[in-house]
Protein backbone atom coordinates (compact mmCIF):
# COMPACT_ATOMS: atom_id res chain seq x y z
CA UNK A 1 0.00 0.00 0.00
CA UNK A 2 1.45 4.02 -0.98
CA UNK A 3 1.87 5.81 1.77
CA UNK A 4 2.40 9.67 1.87
CA UNK A 5 6.26 8.65 2.27
CA UNK A 6 6.27 7.09 -1.15
CA UNK A 7 4.94 10.52 -2.97
CA UNK A 8 5.97 13.69 -0.56
CA UNK A 9 8.16 16.09 -1.61
CA UNK A 10 10.94 16.29 0.66
CA UNK A 11 12.96 18.53 1.89
CA UNK A 12 10.45 21.20 1.59
CA UNK A 13 11.82 25.23 1.74
CA UNK A 14 10.37 26.59 5.74
CA UNK A 15 10.14 30.28 6.50
CA UNK A 16 10.49 30.63 9.62
CA UNK A 17 8.14 33.24 12.06
CA UNK A 18 10.60 36.50 11.90
CA UNK A 19 10.43 36.14 7.74
CA UNK A 20 8.70 38.47 5.55
CA UNK A 21 6.43 38.65 3.26
CA UNK A 22 9.08 39.84 0.91
CA UNK A 23 10.98 36.71 1.61
CA UNK A 24 7.82 34.54 0.72
CA UNK A 25 7.53 36.34 -2.10
CA UNK A 26 10.65 36.05 -3.55
CA UNK A 27 10.60 32.18 -2.72
CA UNK A 28 7.49 31.73 -4.53
CA UNK A 29 8.53 33.90 -7.42
CA UNK A 30 11.86 32.53 -7.90
CA UNK A 31 11.85 29.13 -6.98
CA UNK A 32 8.10 28.50 -7.93
CA UNK A 33 7.17 27.11 -4.81
CA UNK A 34 3.12 27.68 -3.87
CA UNK A 35 3.33 26.51 -0.47
CA UNK A 36 5.71 27.15 2.53
CA UNK A 37 5.63 26.08 5.79
CA UNK A 38 6.30 28.76 8.50
CA UNK A 39 8.17 27.08 11.26
CA UNK A 40 8.85 28.11 15.13
CA UNK A 41 12.61 29.51 14.90
CA UNK A 42 13.39 27.35 17.76
CA UNK A 43 11.49 24.42 18.32
CA UNK A 44 11.01 24.36 14.80
CA UNK A 45 7.49 23.13 14.83
CA UNK A 46 4.93 24.09 12.36
CA UNK A 47 3.15 27.01 13.25
CA UNK A 48 1.46 28.01 9.30
CA UNK A 49 1.46 27.54 6.09
CA UNK A 50 1.91 30.34 3.37
CA UNK A 51 -0.20 29.36 0.46
CA UNK A 52 0.02 30.79 -3.18
CA UNK A 53 -3.82 32.60 -2.44
CA UNK A 54 -2.95 34.38 0.95
CA UNK A 55 0.65 35.36 -0.73
CA UNK A 56 -1.40 36.70 -3.59
CA UNK A 57 -4.08 37.96 -1.73
CA UNK A 58 -1.59 40.58 0.53
CA UNK A 59 0.74 41.13 -2.51
CA UNK A 60 -2.36 42.73 -4.63
CA UNK A 61 -4.15 44.41 -1.97
CA UNK A 62 -0.73 46.05 -0.75
CA UNK A 63 0.09 47.22 -4.63
CA UNK A 64 -3.52 48.66 -4.50
CA UNK A 65 -3.02 50.70 -1.17
CA UNK A 66 1.07 51.58 -1.90
CA UNK A 67 1.57 51.52 -5.67
CA UNK A 68 4.55 49.77 -7.36
CA UNK A 69 6.88 51.72 -5.98
CA UNK A 70 6.16 51.37 -2.66
CA UNK A 71 5.40 47.50 -2.78
CA UNK A 72 8.63 46.21 -1.79
CA UNK A 73 9.32 48.16 1.52
CA UNK A 74 5.96 47.39 2.39
CA UNK A 75 6.51 43.66 1.94
CA UNK A 76 9.87 43.83 3.64
CA UNK A 77 7.86 45.54 6.43
CA UNK A 78 5.33 43.07 6.65
CA UNK A 79 5.84 39.97 9.12
CA UNK A 80 5.02 36.84 7.36
CA UNK A 81 2.52 35.47 10.24
CA UNK A 82 -0.04 38.42 9.21
CA UNK A 83 -0.02 36.24 5.82
CA UNK A 84 -0.04 32.29 7.43
CA UNK A 85 -2.85 30.51 7.27
CA UNK A 86 -2.65 29.45 10.69
CA UNK A 87 -5.49 26.81 10.40
CA UNK A 88 -4.52 24.04 8.66
CA UNK A 89 -4.42 19.98 8.41
CA UNK A 90 -1.19 17.80 8.39
CA UNK A 91 -0.24 14.15 7.72
CA UNK A 92 2.52 11.53 9.15
CA UNK A 93 4.55 10.13 6.72
CA UNK A 94 3.23 6.62 7.32
CA UNK A 95 -0.53 7.69 6.14
CA UNK A 96 -2.31 5.58 3.62
CA UNK A 97 -2.79 7.90 0.43
CA UNK A 98 -6.23 6.30 -0.15
CA UNK A 99 -6.77 7.91 3.35
CA UNK A 100 -5.52 11.11 2.64
CA UNK A 101 -6.41 12.03 -1.18
CA UNK A 102 -10.38 12.28 -0.18
CA UNK A 103 -8.50 15.65 1.64
CA UNK A 104 -7.70 17.33 -1.86
CA UNK A 105 -11.25 16.87 -2.51
CA UNK A 106 -12.63 18.37 -0.10
CA UNK A 107 -10.68 20.84 0.93
CA UNK A 108 -9.31 24.49 -0.93
CA UNK A 109 -6.21 23.54 -0.22
CA UNK A 110 -3.56 22.11 -2.25
CA UNK A 111 -0.87 20.92 0.04
CA UNK A 112 -0.64 18.90 3.40
CA UNK A 113 2.56 19.26 5.47
CA UNK A 114 3.92 15.96 6.57
CA UNK A 115 5.24 16.45 10.23
CA UNK A 116 6.52 14.40 12.41
CA UNK A 117 6.00 12.96 16.09
CA UNK A 118 7.58 16.69 16.85
CA UNK A 119 5.64 18.59 14.85
CA UNK A 120 8.50 19.59 12.61
CA UNK A 121 8.22 19.43 8.45
CA UNK A 122 9.88 16.49 6.83
CA UNK A 123 8.00 16.92 3.79
CA UNK A 124 5.11 18.58 1.95
CA UNK A 125 2.29 16.65 -0.52
CA UNK A 126 0.44 19.04 -2.92
CA UNK A 127 -2.31 18.20 -5.35
CA UNK A 128 1.04 18.09 -7.95
CA UNK A 129 2.26 14.71 -6.22
CA UNK A 130 -1.04 13.74 -6.65
CA UNK A 131 -0.95 14.43 -10.47
CA UNK A 132 2.84 13.10 -10.74
CA UNK A 133 1.42 9.47 -9.33
CA UNK A 134 -1.45 9.16 -11.41
CA UNK A 135 1.06 9.80 -14.37
CA UNK A 136 3.18 6.81 -12.91
CA UNK A 137 -0.01 4.40 -12.72
CA UNK A 138 -1.33 5.50 -16.21
CA UNK A 139 2.12 4.44 -17.09
CA UNK A 140 2.20 1.29 -15.48
CA UNK A 141 -0.76 0.01 -16.81
CA UNK A 142 -0.05 1.16 -20.32
CA UNK A 143 2.85 -0.83 -20.35
CA UNK A 144 1.07 -3.88 -18.51
CA UNK A 145 -0.94 -3.95 -21.71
Amino acid sequence: MLTVADIMTCPVLQLHEGNSLHDAHYISRHRGIRHLPVVNKDTKAIVGVVTQKSLIAKVMSMLVLYGNDALEQHEKDTNIMEVAVLDFDTVKADELIRDVAPFFLRNKHGCLPVVDESNKVIGIVTSTDFVNLSMMLIDKMDQAG
